[in-house]
Parts: C-alpha cells; sequence; structure tokens
C-alpha cells in the first residue's frame, strides 16, 4: 500500500499513459498522483520530440493553456480578498468598453443584428463563463466566426496584439446570450486577467508573478520558456489527415521561446508537473502552502462550488461545442468545473472535485473528499479526440484503499 493507494492496483495508470505513448496517439505522457500531499505514483513516458527521438525529461516544461485558468482566477479573487470590488460589479466600472453590452439576435457575421442586453455583465459573469463572450475555435455560431474574422484568439490558437488591445477588441463585439443566462466557455478568464492589470495596478504577468507563482515556488512557471530551460520544452503535436502526430509547434522554433504581447490569463502559461503540483497541493489544503497563505480557505471553498444559477449542470445550460470537461453532472464554479453528480457525470469521483483541463490534453484535479490530486501532461491536440481523461479518472479511483 502506497499513500492512501494499492500499488498494484495503482500501476494500470502508467500501464494506461504506456498504452497511449506505444500506440502512436500521444507523443509523451507524464502523471502524477498524490494522496494528502505525499506522492503516491509519478510516470514518465514518450518523448519530448519524436523527430530528435529526445526522451521526456522528468523536469519537462509544457504548455498548459488553459490550465492558467485556474491561477488567473485565484490571482483575482486574492483582490476580492482585498475589498477591491465585489462579484456583483459590472466589468464597465474597471473596463470602460464594455459598458452598454449588446446581444446578438440574428444577421450575419458582417452585418450583425443586435438588441441591448437585458442583464448587467459583472466579474462573476467572467469567472463563471456566463459572461456571453466565446472562443472563435467553436465554430458553431456567427459570434465565432465574428471572432475569427477580427482575428480575436486565445494563446493556443496564436494570438498577437496588447492585453489590453485584444479585450477592448473584444467588447466591441455582442455577446451570445444575456450575461448570467447560459454558459459558454470562453475568452473570460482573458478578461480576468485585465481586470487584474486594472484593480491591482500591475501588469498581469508581474502581478501572477509576486502573488501567486513565485510565493508557490513555482519558479519553472511563466507566459514563456526562459533561455536557460529551453532544453526542457516539448514539442506540440496534433491529428492531421496526414499523419495522428503531426508536428505543429517544434520545441527548438516555438514562439514560447520568447516573451509574448499578449498575455492570455485564460491560457497562455508554460509549466512542470512539479510546479503545478505546488499549485494543487495549496488548493487541496485549503489556500495554503508550506505556512504561506495563497488564498483564505474560505474564498477557496466558495470558488469551488457550483455558482451556475439554480444549480444547474453545465449540460443543462451550456452552450459550448467544446469544452474542457465532459459536461453532464458538473457544475462550474469561479474557475474551476465542480463535479456534482458522479453518477450522471458516468465517471468515478467524487461530489466536490474540482478540475479543468488544457488545449494540448493536459489535466488536473483535486479531490477534497478523498484527499488526491492527479495532473496529468501530454502535448497533443485537440484534447477531445481521445478519452484520456475519463479513462484516468477510472484507473486512479479504482486504486484507492
Amino acid at each position: 500500500m502506497t499513500s492512501g493507494f494499492d500499488e498494484c492496483r495503482l500501476q494500470r495508470v502508467a500501464d494506461l499513459c504506456d498504452r497511449y505513448v506505444d500506440a502512436g496517439k500521444f507523443p509523451c505522457a507524464q502523471v502524477q498522483i498524490a494522496h494528502r500531499g505525499s506522492v503516491a505514483l509519478r510516470h514518465t513516458a514518450g518523448s519530448a520530440d519524436i523527430e530528435s527521438e529526445l526522451p521526456l525529461r522528468d523536469d519537462a516544461i509544457f504548455r498548459i493553456y488553459s490550465m492558467t485558468k485556474p491561477i488567473t482566477s485565484i490571482g483575482l479573487m486574492q483582490l476580492y480578498e482585498k475589498g477591491l470590488f465585489i462579484l456583483e460589479d459590472p466589468v464597465e466600472k474597471y473596463i470602460p468598453s464594455f459598458a452598454n453590452p449588446k446581444v446578438l439576435v440574428g444577421g450575419s457575421y458582417l452585418k450583425p443584428v443586435t438588441r441591448p442586453a437585458q442583464t448587467e455583465l459583472t466579474v462573476r459573469d467572467m469567472l463563471l463563463h456566463t459572461s456571453g463572450l466565446t472562443y472563435g475555435f467553436h465554430y458553431s455560431n456567427n459570434l465565432d466566426k465574428m471572432y475569427r474574422h477580427r482575428k480575436i484568439a486565445g494563446a493556443a490558437e496564436g494570438a498577437d496584439g496588447t492585453l489590453e488591445e485584444k479585450v477592448d477588441q473584444i467588447a466591441e463585439l455582442p455577446l451570445l446570450f444575456d450575461p448570467g443566462t447560459a454558459w459558454n466557455y470562453s475568452m473570460s478568464t482573458d478578461v480576468c486577467g485585465r481586470l487584474i492589470e486594472v484593480i491591482s495596478g500591475q501588469g498581469l504577468e508581474q502581478y501572477l508573478n509576486e502573488q501567486v507563482l513565485l510565493p508557490l515556488g513555482m519558479n519553472d512557471t511563466g507566459f514563456y520558456v526562459e533561455e536557460q530551460n529551453a532544453h526542457r520544452f516539448t514539442s506540440n503535436y496534433a491529428i492531421t489527415p496526414k499523419d495522428p502526430l503531426t508536428r505543429i509547434d517544434p520545441a527548438e522554433e516555438s514562439p514560447y521561446l520568447k516573451k509574448p504581447i499578449f498575455l492570455s490569463g485564460g491560457g497562455g502559461l508554460v509549466s512542470t508537473i512539479d510546479d503545478y503540483q505546488r499549485f494543487v497541493d495549496m488548493l487541496l489544503n485549503g489556500g495554503e502552502s508550506k505556512g504561506n497563505r495563497i488564498i483564505g480557505r474560505h474564498t477557496l471553498e466558495f470558488m469551488t462550488l457550483n455558482h451556475l444559477p439554480g444549480g444547474a449542470t453545465l449540460n443543462e445550460l451550456g452552450q459550448s461545442t467544446f469544452t474542457e470537461t465532459a459536461m453532464e453532472g458538473m457544475g462550474f464554479g469561479l474557475g474551476f468545473s465542480v463535479l456534482v453528480n458522479p453518477a450522471a457525470n458516468a465517471a468515478l469521483g467524487s461530489v466536490g472535485e474540482f478540475a479543468w483541463g488544457g488545449a494540448a490534453s493536459t489535466r488536473f484535479w483535486v479531490d477534497p473528499l478523498e484527499e488526491i490530486t492527479c495532473i496529468f501532461m501530454t502535448q497533443f491536440m485537440p484534447s477531445s479526440h481521445y478519452p484520456i481523461r475519463r479513462e484516468l479518472k477510472a484507473v486512479v479511483y479504482q486504486a484507492l484503499n
């Protein structure tokens, strides 16, 4: 027995990762499972770069994309704890370009028909993804098309322009629905990043470094890979008609090797499994790490409640064609998915478990009931192509004593 797990049964986690790598589905896989902060299993497999036959290092650096969102959300809620804003505040109070929002009701992406929003667009809507914003990659409606036409993109899509410029461009476009009435996975957390800048008076990178990353010892986490760490960076792959593992961002030529103009609080960070373990340990420990409090215990408990109106789940309220989680039985908090009904979700887990993932198939979850955390790293897009996240839940939970 190891840290609350059956050691032999826990080996199935490593076996699952090896099957994906050996079958040529993933270039690499790294997984770490911990119980009460003690590592129960760590497994590293595959290549950081297939073409150069470079093995995946134990200290490899990955694009974590939307696993940036919980970090940004924690950062914003630190400012809430200082009484610098309340969740019901209209976004326009801090970002004037969001004044008088309109809702898309018809027309085309070039000539949209809109009406005034009937509800207020609040800071809480941005944290909760009930803002009416979207992502261009959804390809499901004319608003998505307007984002693509205006080149309003997240980090995973190669965005350019400053955070301030990008957020003001978003504010010029209509909303998909009245704020607070539906859920749509979107660039809302990028707006949260801009809110951090405006409310704190600091740039997003400086704020996250000073208030979240460095206090946790997350020294390898940032918006780009520093020169001395470039040899630890991984290449990114995607499935294409030509090749199930097409290299789309070679590590040695990646834009992540230099500081970006657009600092994406919704998807811009790179990190390591050890750094992200420090973050999830803090979450499991009620907001504190080694005597250093990052967020208040009660604040974190509040953030990881299901905040969707009427206690709805994502499949009941969601309009996204894509999100980083199965929507059935899943609620959403202030920066995290929150499991409210494991049976409806059709996967092993505990009520109150909170989680999120990234576009390159990375994933983490925190289970306060069982006191376990799991982090999975790879570099493969799209994250929806294989059911690895569902399979991972099965092989982790079956190993619990």
